[in-house]
């Protein structure tokens, strides 16, 4: 049975590369057979070593924890660019009541290391990679490129992301990213918390094409579950209005509200054919990535 590396874990360490090698080799090597990667973060299959098989396929690290030779399977007819877009707004500082107390992860922290994490998946199939950052006072772009070098950069980029206040507008965007046209796989994490519908509206114009457009959503324990009890002051993360309520009160409408925004947003990206993945930040990192990868690989 798998094992999990629980939030609070992780979140103590700080080296990213660290991280992110540990937890893709955990999820890729859980299951003996289970796993390994082909054209664009996928799974395929293992296969038992036969004589006359390449050296180099052996995957020595499996060998070591099964005493069994397996050969990785490459089913890819060219490299994928992968783009690793996130939103930088300040909303995605959230975290919940816990995770806090804790010292735990935010929003923003955990999707850095869900980043990473996909990134070395990528590296190690030899995918090319790039990082677009987005708030309104910053947009941060490293280019698509391969080899451990580029690695080390990407690591570097996530680690560097800070938040603005807002997603940036259309035209902040224009002016930032000029005439740049994302191709490949393009991961998009969010919290989708919106004014309007502007991250949607970003995401449409990157689904042409032979691309794919995958739109990850990070939710807390707290929003999901409304744990709150007695008086509490709400406050909008980015606009920082307060308002103080009565838990007992709200509870019901805030969960109809919240089920209703999330029935909205997965039908919005299901008329644009983006696919919809959410990952909790209070359950551990290696369960989310392991659980958007099966998905995955069940939708192909």
């Amino acid at each position: 049975m798998q094992q999990w590396i629980d939030p609070l874990t992780l979140s103590r360490v700080k080296d990213m590369p660290l991280v992110a090698k540990t937890v893709a080799e955990g999820v890729l090597h859980g299951q003996h057979t289970s796993v390994q990667k082909g054209s664009g973060v996928e799974f395929s299959q293992y296969r038992s070593y036969e004589p006359g098989d390449e050296l180099g396929k052996v995957d020595w690290k499996l060998f070591a924890r099964s005493d069994k030779y397996f050969v990785r399977e490459a089913e890819r007819e060219s490299d994928t660019q992968i783009w690793l877009v996130l939103d930088t707004s300040l909303s995605m500082l959230q975290q919940s009541a816990t995770s806090k107390a804790q010292g735990g992860w935010h929003k923003l922290d955990y999707a850095r290391y869900f980043l990473a994490t996909i990134a070395y998946i990528a590296q190690q199939q030899g995918d090319a990679v790039g990082v677009i950052g987005l708030s309104d006072e910053r947009i941060d772009f490293l280019p698509c490129g391969t080899g451990q070098q580029h690695w080390h950069k990407l690591m570097l980029t996530l680690s560097q992301l800070t938040v603005g206040k807002q997603f940036p507008n259309k035209a902040t965007l224009t002016q930032s990213l000029g005439n740049i046209h994302p191709q490949g796989l393009i991961f998009v994490l969010s919290d989708f918390m919106q004014r309007e519908t502007e991250i949607v509206d970003f995401m449409q114009p990157l689904n042409y094409g032979q691309n794919e457009v995958v739109a990850m959503q990070l939710v807390c324990d707290d929003e999901v579950n409304f744990p709150y009890k007695g008086a509490i002051r709400v406050e909008n993360p980015e606009t920082k209005e307060q308002r103080l309520v009565s838990s007992s009160e709200v509870k019901a409408q805030y969960l109809a509200a919240y089920e209703q925004h999330q029935a909205t947003l997965k039908s919005r990206l299901e008329q644009q054919n983006i696919a919809l993945f959410r990952a909790n930040i209070d359950e551990p990192l290696d369960k989310s990535v392991h659980a958007y990868l099966t998905s995955r690989s069940g939708r192909k």
